[in-house]
């Protein structure tokens, strides 16, 4: 039996009204008025970083030895040549033997990514495949997309034990349909009359997916507990529920004024929604959107109950929120302006990348060493172990400090060093079970930051080389969510 394992979501911290972006761009006319919000990645998140916390969520409480491959689906991949999959793979600390992939150009990336992992499973040459979908769309300022595009990401870990969730079939439809593209030097998303994506789109290929997917594994529409798909034409969702025979109440509620339009990551955001309240015996049949369609049709098993609970998925990040204060502030964190930084702005640490390939591990992974005498863990990792009473030479062993837990041994704030949502926070952190060092905090303010305030660790864009192409990524502390 093949299926999904575990699961993981994750959603930025910020939010934006869409009120407060019709207030600002409303005199144009383009976009009509909204209700809700969308999620606004924070000035240091990309879809890598949000890639790299969804599957830290996934993977909590699993042997990451044990995942054969990883494949990162997105349309907002930072690099064009390199990897996003081997990032976020030197991240989570996977084996360099692990399989990698991106799936990109279409927001129907995330479910055929999803249908390639569980096929290698089926193959028989993986045991484990970690499926990481993110985006951060950009729309033109004004636009319906700028409304309903937001930003966010989702893993599911597959595999053929402790199934949570069994594969009973997938069908899929493909077609070089034109409503949205974006060629390589566009920034934000070119779409057609949303009139041509909506009705010779969206109305007919999720349908089409769909019906032919119960057609394949002879299953009527009453017999489905829960079917998901993206609400991305809110108007429209539930006429095409309605048009497949499904009543309201078997149609998983899509999100989008909480939520919004994730891209290559909504299917598999909506899919982990539905796999959070799902009971054993349920069958959950998701359907993605991007180019046509990919059905993959679910049965919940008595597993689901070994993780309920042990996720943060997305219903805890719906609900952990922060305001953004203005549209412009917006504007900035993605790059859609460019504020005066001062002379402090312009010094951009010179990345060797040599160094990086070579501590690749102790910088991406945040792995140190600990002390195979006395246990003692330290960070970045040494070859004389700093507890007084022992100080072994050379006998440490690896030691991974991106899921620890921690504290805020001290703090300060700085109103001299640019940043995009000043002033810029650092912290000295005391990790749970040993290990101390200083780390940039996000996704936090002056005013809220105590001495003990438990933090964990998040992937971020500590700086951006634009003369060079060149992300420097680092780790941060940020509180922990409740």
């Amino acid at each position: 039996m093949k299926g999904i394992v575990s699961y993981g979501g994750y959603l930025p911290l910020n939010r934006l009204k869409r009120e407060t972006m019709f207030d600002a761009m409303g005199w144009l006319h383009q976009a009509g008025y909204m209700k809700g919000e969308k999620c606004v990645a924070n000035f240091d998140e990309d879809s890598v970083t949000m890639a790299v916390a969804a599957g830290m969520n996934c993977l909590s409480g699993y042997d990451r030895g044990l995942v054969d491959g990883l494949y990162f689906a997105t349309t907002t991949a930072p690099f064009r040549e390199r990897r996003g999959a081997d990032i976020i793979g030197t991240a989570l600390d996977l084996a360099g033997t692990t399989r990698k992939a991106d799936f990109t150009n279409t927001t129907g990336a995330g479910t055929a990514a999803l249908i390639a992992a569980l096929d290698g499973i089926g193959s028989g040459s993986a045991r484990q495949m970690l499926v990481c979908a993110s985006d951060a769309r950009l729309g033109k300022p004004g636009s319906s997309q700028e409304m309903t595009f937001s930003d966010g990401a989702a893993s599911v870990l597959v595999g053929d034990e402790g199934v949570i969730a069994s594969l009973e079939g997938s069908y899929s439809v493909s077609y070089d349909f034109p409503d949205h593209w974006r060629t390589e030097d566009d920034k934000v998303d070119r779409a057609w009359e949303e009139r041509f994506g909506r009705e010779e789109g969206y109305r007919k290929f999720i349908p089409e997916a769909v019906s032919g997917l119960l057609a394949k594994q002879d299953v009527r529409a009453e017999e489905i507990t829960k079917v998901i798909y993206p609400g991305i034409h809110p108007r429209d969702h539930a006429a095409i529920g309605k048009k497949l025979g499904f009543e309201p109440g078997q149609i998983h509620e899509h999100l989008m004024t909480s939520m919004g339009n994730t891209g290559a990551a909504c299917p598999l955001m909506l899919l982990v929604s539905a796999l959070e309240q799902a009971n054993p015996g349920d069958t959950l049949l998701v359907a993605g959107y991007g180019n046509g369609s990919d059905a993959l049709l679910f049965t919940v098993t008595e597993e689901i109950q070994r993780v309920r609970g042990q996720r943060r998925g997305i219903k805890a990040c719906i609900e952990s929120k922060r305001a953004l204060q203005n549209y412009q502030q917006y504007l900035a964190f993605r790059g859609l302006i460019s504020p005066e930084g001062g002379i402090r702005a312009e010094v951009i640490p010179y990345t060797a990348l040599s160094l990086m390939w070579r501590d690749r591990r102790e910088a991406l992974g945040l792995c140190g060493t600990r002390c195979k005498r006395c246990g003692t863990p330290q960070y970045p990792a040494q070859r004389i172990c700093v507890n007084p009473d022992c100080g072994a030479i050379d006998d440490m062993e690896p030691y991974r400090f991106s899921d620890k837990r921690g504290r805020v041994f001290s703090f300060t704030s700085d109103l001299l060093a640019f940043t995009p949502n000043p002033p810029g926070i650092y912290a000295v952190v005391d990790f749970e079970g040993g290990g101390r060092y200083w780390f940039d905090v996000t996704d936090c303010d002056a005013e809220s930051m105590s001495i003990g305030m438990p933090v964990e660790m998040s992937l971020r864009r500590r700086y951006v080389d634009e003369r060079g192409g060149i992300i420097g990524y680092f780790w941060k502390a940020i509180p922990i969510r409740t």
